[in-house]
């Protein structure tokens, strides 16, 4: 996958972008391919890159001087940066080409076509320096539920199907290639994707990869995902999502659908989740998680930190430890107080948290507003706060991404902020 040799698009998806100086400047998104009029092959004219903010950009493929496993590298550092929006002759490899359902016809031209999948597009340099569609891999159809057909690839010219109406197809190869994605990056992706082809995509997902995405998804894209499943489906999911954010996206439903999906739900996973509904709004109550690391002060520092290197553990819940007397999930025993990551680290791996624990901290109420909260986490550099109730229990904590989720705009997921068309990097 060099420059000068056949390219594959699929394969510069998740690719970095690098300016001349080596330095990373966003990250490949997608291909576009311009029709033309003639019956020569589609042309590619640029790859679409994703920059800060989650602007995603053109970028023209003759500002491109190398494309191989390792990322894209530019011929300038000066980027337009004005919003990438595609025209009516265009398509997008991702959106609509991959998955297509083709046919290829025999290479002499008598027989029948064999039916598949599109995989990827391979494009050519030609004489005249432009990058032409030339190849294309198709994924063969068997007609059998358990068996899949192998990948082969065909000229261009006996590709059939591969303009035409997007309701032809399927989502297997776009879901490999976004499964590759971290969530946030999916979920941008899915952004934008044309609103049929996104529900398609996200009901073929796993429970746990959607719950995922959710929660990186405006609450308007949350809620049309979600309205679409059917309701035992949607409530798995929502048992899949952190509480809070479940709570959250619960909200923005109608009660009577709300009441619906909290009784599909297992009740364990929708107690915490009916818990934070009962808060008021833009209180810590409703904003913390019911799910932080709880401990009791026999534990030693050995086991916490292996509880704390588990990988589903974000990276704000697992900075630090709550400590409490039995039972250890919310509501607590008797909250006694907490201790950082980086003080585990320094004390020896068979001391109990009970004998290093930090109760300086006064903690939250449930009713705290969420201002006075972010003055006290700014005030004492914290990541994590504990919330209890007039029992002095754990109930849950704050986070600084519940803070910051809950200080944007509602629609800050959605916005384009940067102001100028072109900035040289």
């Amino acid at each position: 996958m060099t420059m000068g040799t056949r390219v594959y698009l699929a394969r510069l998806a998740g690719l970095p972008v690098f300016d001349p100086n080596g330095d990373r400047v966003g990250r490949v998104r997608d291909a576009v391919v311009r029709l033309r009029t003639t019956n020569r092959p589609p042309q590619v004219v640029g790859l679409v890159a994703e920059m800060a903010l989650r602007r995603r950009i053109f970028l023209p493929i003759g500002r491109v001087t190398s494309m191989d496993a390792e990322g894209v590298v530019l011929a300038s550092g000066v980027l337009n940066l004005r919003r990438f929006e595609k025209r009516a002759n265009e398509l997008l490899l991702v959106e609509d080409l991959l998955d297509r359902r083709v046919t290829v016809i025999p290479e002499d031209g008598d027989g029948p076509g064999t039916p598949g999948a599109v995989v990827d597009i391979g494009m050519d340099l030609n004489r005249n320096n432009e990058w032409l569609v030339t190849r294309v891999a198709v994924r063969g159809h068997t007609g059998r539920l358990t068996r899949r057909g192998h990948i082969f690839q065909a000229d261009y010219e006996r590709v059939r199907g591969l303009i035409g109406p997007t309701d032809t197809q399927g989502t297997s190869n776009l879901l490999a290639l976004l499964e590759q994605m971290k969530p946030a990056d999916m979920a941008n992706a899915l952004q934008d994707l044309p609103d049929a082809r996104r529900n398609e995509v996200a009901v073929a997902l796993s429970d746990r990869t959607l719950a995922d995405v959710l929660e990186e998804l405006p609450e308007h894209d949350q809620v049309e995902i979600l309205v679409r499943l059917d309701r035992e489906r949607a409530a798995d999911v929502l048992e899949r999502m952190d509480p809070d954010d479940a709570a959250d996206l619960l909200a923005e439903l109608p009660k009577a659908e709300q009441t619906v999906l909290l009784d599909l739900m297992e009740p364990e996973e929708a107690a915490p989740v009916r818990q934070l509904m009962s808060y008021r709004p833009g209180t810590a109550g409703s904003v913390m998680t019911s799910e932080p690391v709880i401990l009791t002060p026999d534990t030693t520092v050995a086991e916490a930190l292996a509880r704390i290197r588990e990988p589903e553990l974000s990276p704000v819940v697992a900075a630090q430890v709550f400590v409490a007397r039995a039972p250890s999930a919310t509501p607590s025993g008797k909250y006694l107080g907490m201790v950082h990551f980086q003080r585990l680290l320094r004390e020896p791996p068979s001391s109990i948290l009970g004998g290093i624990v930090d109760n300086d901290l006064e903690p939250l109420r449930p009713e705290n507003p969420l201002g006075e909260i972010i003055k006290r986490m700014a005030t004492y550099d914290l990541v994590a706060m504990p919330v209890v109730d007039t029992s002095h229990r754990l109930v849950g904590a704050v986070t600084v991404d519940d803070v910051l989720d809950h200080s944007l705009p509602r629609d800050w997921r959605e916005r384009d902020n940067a102001e100028d068309d072109e900035v040289t990097l």
